[in-house]
């Protein structure tokens, strides 16, 4: 399916919104190069986005600047059949496997400071959790850790979401000139042991991992989420909001940055 056609609005001035819930789990490599392509819409279209979706295979994702090249064993990696792929933001490793992730691609201006911004998409991703019926709060502000101290998951920093004091999203930025790119995952389910699992500290771990039954994260579905995200993006941030299940426009664009993230040299680099 194609893009639907923008939506009337009555003031010129409102900011445009594209909410694209994407039914399709993608490769790791698919999910980043189309984020890559939103966050250029925004940049020189001034569009604003927001993405909700899923990875097919199960993947091992690295922030931009993570040395997963001494962190991450990737003979073993490979021996178990995992799917890698280095995100264009920052952050530390994630495993997407029952989570959603959400991108926000808008002009740097509309949320005020990159910092406000941040804590704006955690608020709005916050009133949609309450929205299901979970109970959560910020983190305190906090230094940020070290991109050698391990899983995404492993503690929270200041401004994200925590459900019975665990970190329960995950976020990380992409700044250019005039726009930025923040995504992240929502888990639901606690299987982010597969990031350890891929440490070279466990180099000597059980050949086989069984990475389909861990305990629930959170009593809600990935369509819960969703329809509670759409319904509170569109409440707090006010505007011309389309939705749309596919872009056959922004998926072209996309195919610029295949190469770039299925590469394992990209991958691999630090």
């Amino acid at each position: 399916m194609g893009e639907e056609p923008h939506l009337a609005c009555a003031d010129p001035a409102s900011t445009n919104w594209t909410l694209w819930v994407d039914p399709v789990p993608r490769p790791g490599w698919a999910n980043m190069a189309i984020d890559q392509v939103l966050l250029e819409r925004a940049e020189i279209l001034g569009e604003s986005w927001l993405r909700l979706y899923r990875w097919e295979p199960h993947c091992l994702s690295f922030g931009r600047h993570e040395p997963a090249t001494r962190r991450y064993d990737r003979e073993r990696i490979a021996a178990l059949g995992l799917d890698t792929v280095r995100r264009p933001t920052g952050g530390r490793a994630v495993w997407h496997s029952r989570e959603l992730t959400y991108a926000a691609a808008v002009p740097r201006g509309l949320f005020g400071s990159l910092q406000n911004a941040y804590l704006e998409i955690h608020r709005m991703l916050g009133q949609a959790l309450h929205r299901v019926g979970l109970h959560v709060s910020l983190a305190p502000r906090a230094s940020a850790p070290s991109l050698e101290a391990g899983a995404c998951f492993a503690e929270p920093v200041g401004g994200e979401i925590l459900h019975q004091g665990r970190k329960l999203v995950g976020s990380a930025q992409l700044r250019s000139r005039g726009s930025f790119l923040q995504h992240g995952s929502i888990l639901l389910a606690d299987d982010q042991h597969m990031v350890a699992v891929c440490a070279r500290a466990n180099r000597n771990g059980p050949a086989q991992v069984d990475i389909e039954h861990s305990a629930p994260q959170v009593p809600i579905s990935a369509n819960q989420l969703i329809d509670a995200i759409a319904r509170t993006s569109r409440h707090r941030w006010r505007g011309c909001w389309r939705e749309i299940s596919d872009s056959d426009e922004v998926l072209e664009a996309a195919g610029r940055h295949v190469g770039r993230f299925r590469s394992a040299a990209w991958t691999w680099e630090r």
